[in-house]
């Protein structure tokens, strides 16, 4: 810089510290900060809120603060600068309480501000608690219309999984541009209710506003979610018009949607014209495999990219790679995986890596070695480990080993019904029906009810939807005749239904 501009102006040194900002380049910025120091402008309010925001943006948080707390004014940017920086790079806790030290000043938060602190209430343990008293807060200040605290706050509901919530925020609002509908249809799709979500991007491309590459992931989650492959294909075609088939985010959730539609070819298209097959892609793909029973073309695939195109996995991918295994039910393979993960690559298997093999023993019939590696793994199981492997101790009649998991999850998940009707299937499958009885009534003691189960099918461009008991459907008498056809053919070919009773009684609507 001093190559350039001998004495640089107060304008040159803060538009060359926000260069800093939008290219993050760090070692820059200190070069910048040094030279401000050297020609006396270290007081200046412009300069120091610019380099905050250089800092923050760096992730260079240590020097954000320092500056930030060095200087003897501040305004609504400096303020908003060190809050989106501890914000934006995960600190939330951090921004909060900056925020919180600017409500005691004269000092109001803008639009801005409030943006930025409500996002960095994500992923608190007291998010929804927040995000509510912030919302308040932008009621009474009158910013409840402004489109991107709008946008923020819909994220923040939804993320707390309080989707209705986030909804009523989007139904107040009167003035529907792109940044709002881009946020409430992502987190339809966050929480599963892929139809809504379904229905609000029609909407939006009736009312020609234009989706971002954020929107159409997500929107491809919601297809795939209900495995509307028609509705899929359609996106798809409006991907490649729009052109951002070329983002790597998007690709990951054209394979995914094919995947889960059960179209896996068409995903593997998606795959081959990609121009650059990273990580995220290869685990889609090995995933879309796995998912449709194809585990060794999965892994096929990844030895292919290994050896010859010189790929270098990581944690996640080798969670899509040991998945496959568990499909396929490759236990040595699996093993040979889990090995070449410290022994080639120098990654330290994770939680997922740990559950994967779990699985892959219990599911091979290998129990009491599922139960070393729980033992033996630097982490306590959590409950996705302990319900799978209680479902294995289902298949293998393993009561002992089962009682002892199914009381585990008791206490860790005490409203959900899984563990229990495991229980009981293990105990009927073994024959001890006073158990079975015990366990009908501690449901019922405790009021723990099983969810009622949904299915859904597309023929044509409709989708229809079941649920347990359901005879609302217009051609529900016509379906339970073919379904009992059904069931005669396979008793007449020799398939026996297994012997496994339900519980009488427990009220499972």
């Amino acid at each position: 810089m001093n190559g350039l501009v001998k004495n640089p102006t107060k304008y040159i040194l803060c538009t060359a510290l926000n260069y800093c900002s939008k290219t993050l380049n760090l070692q820059l910025g200190f070069q910048i900060h040094a030279q401000v120091i050297q020609i006396g402008h270290e007081e200046n309010l412009f300069i120091n809120s610019a380099l905050v925001d250089a800092y923050a943006k760096c992730r260079a948080l240590t020097d954000a603060r320092k500056v930030f707390c060095g200087m003897k004014r501040h305004d609504q940017v400096s303020w908003t600068s060190i809050i989106t920086g501890f914000s934006q790079n995960g600190q939330g806790k951090e921004a909060i309480l900056f925020f919180k030290e600017m409500l005691g000043t004269h000092i109001k938060p803008n639009c801005f501000t409030y943006v930025s602190v409500i996002s960095a209430c994500t992923g608190l343990e007291w998010a929804f608690e927040c995000g509510m008293l912030l919302h308040a807060h932008v009621i009474k200040l009158g910013y409840d219309t402004n489109s991107f605290i709008v946008s923020s706050l819909i994220d923040c509901y939804s993320k707390c999984g309080r989707i209705e919530q986030a909804a009523l925020v989007f139904n107040a609002t009167s003035e529907r541009d792109s940044v709002v509908l881009n946020s409430m249809i992502s987190g339809y799709s966050q929480n599963l209710y892929g139809k809504q979500a379904l229905k609000l991007f029609v909407e939006m491309r009736n009312d020609h506003l234009s989706p971002n590459d954020h929107t159409l992931t997500s929107i491809m989650n919601s297809c795939g979610s209900l495995s509307v492959l028609q509705q899929g294909r359609q996106l798809h075609a409006l991907v490649t018009k729009v052109g951002s088939g070329c983002n790597v985010f998007v690709s990951s959730a054209l394979i995914d949607m094919y995947s889960k539609c059960g179209s896996i070819d068409e995903a593997r298209c998606v795959f081959d014209q990609a121009v650059e097959k990273n990580s995220v892609l290869c685990t889609s793909i090995i995933s879309g495999y796995a998912q449709s029973g194809r585990g060794s073309d999965g892994l096929e695939l990844f030895n292919c990219l290994v050896k010859e195109e010189g790929f270098k996995p990581d944690h996640i991918c080798f969670t899509a790679v040991l998945t496959a295994c568990n499909h396929a039910g490759f236990l040595d393979r699996g093993i040979e995986y889990f090995n070449e993960m410290n022994k080639v690559y120098g990654l330290l298997p994770e939680r997922d890596q740990y559950a994967c093999l779990v699985d892959l023993y219990a599911r091979t019939g290998h129990l009491k070695k599922a139960q070393e590696v729980m033992e033996e793994m630097p982490f306590a199981p959590n409950t996705v480990i302990l319900s799978s492997f209680l479902s294995s101790c289902k298949v293998y009649g393993e009561v002992e080993l089962g009682r002892d998991v199914a009381y585990k999850l008791f206490e860790m998940e005490p409203d959900s019904a899984v563990p229990y009707i495991t229980l009981a299937n293990i105990y009927s499958g073994a024959g001890l029906w006073s158990e079975v009885v015990k366990i009908r009534k501690m449901m019922k003691q405790r009021r723990i009810r099983k969810s009622t189960g949904w299915s859904w099918v597309e023929i044509g461009k409709e989708v229809h939807f079941f649920s347990v008991g359901d005879v609302s459907h217009l051609q529900s008498q016509e379906i339970c005749v073919e379904l009992e056809k059904l069931n005669l053919e396979m008793r007449e070919a020799g398939y026996g239904l297994e012997q496994v009773k339900e519980f009488e009684g427990v009220d499972c609507e």
